[in-house]
């Protein structure tokens, strides 16, 4: 039986982390494209502290340390960290946990990020309430996800997994996808305000456009994005903890 959500495709890509040729490379890649997205909501990262929530081996951290962010990160793969650690020029704090049970202090943060995490976590409520505790009053959650419809699991797992194999298979669960109803449901159900969201959109609106698209990356290693009101596949998105956010 396929094994799903196979978070042991982290450990053993580890060593190799950093390295072009390495499958995980790909989310180095689309950090400088996120962030288009997230600030808008944040003026300066400069002397912001900063938590990486499922950091891996580093890639968010470094990208955020480089922008003056004081930075920590966390994940639950020990060889991730050791690579993370390895890695590092900057003085980032990583540690070795759960997203379910941050081992930080209440209202630590000013920011959170937790980027292609949430659809891997054991426990989605309660991760978000970890991330929430931790956050100051006025702090931000900046995240992106994958929704659960049948175009993601067609292109995420199907296509991407099982056909191209540009993702290893069985490192998503179609099942624990979340659709952007259930993601602003928990988070307002814990105080979370302001949340924000749209279409992280890499693939196109149509089946031609996703083919397009892919072979734009084979032939240049660059991705083609768009923030728009498609979220059928994944989306992006910021949450304020409380009282307005400021950044």
């Amino acid at each position: 039986m396929k094994l799903k959500n196979d978070l042991g495709f982290y450990d053993r890509q580890a060593a190799d982390w950093w390295q072009p040729s390495a499958k995980v490379y790909a989310l180095h890649q689309l950090n400088p494209l996120r962030f288009r997205f997230f600030d808008r909501y944040v003026s300066s990262w400069q002397g912001l502290s900063v938590l990486d929530v499922g950091c891996g081996g580093g890639y968010t951290c470094e990208f955020l340390a480089e922008r003056g962010a004081l930075v920590c990160g966390i994940d639950q793969s020990a060889a991730c960290i050791e690579a993370a650690c390895q890695h590092a020029s900057s003085p980032i704090v990583y540690g070795v946990g759960a997203a379910e049970h941050l081992p930080y202090g209440d209202r630590q943060f000013d920011v959170v990020t937790c980027v292609d995490v949430l659809e891997h976590v054991d426990d989605l409520a309660q991760t978000l309430s970890e991330i929430r505790r931790v956050l100051k009053p006025a702090g931000l959650f900046c995240f992106d996800t994958v929704n659960r419809t049948w175009r993601s699991k067609l292109i995420m797992i199907w296509l991407l997994e099982n056909i191209l194999r540009e993702i290893p298979t069985g490192v998503h669960d179609w099942q624990k996808f979340i659709t952007p109803a259930e993601l602003t449901s928990h988070l307002s159900s814990i105080g979370f305000t302001q949340v924000e969201m749209r279409g992280f959109n890499l693939f196109g609106s149509k089946v031609t456009d996703t083919v397009t698209t892919y072979w734009h990356y084979r032939r240049t290693g660059r991705f083609q994005i768009s923030f728009d009101a498609d979220t059928s596949v994944m989306y992006i998105g910021v949450a304020g903890s409380g009282l307005a956010w400021s950044g």
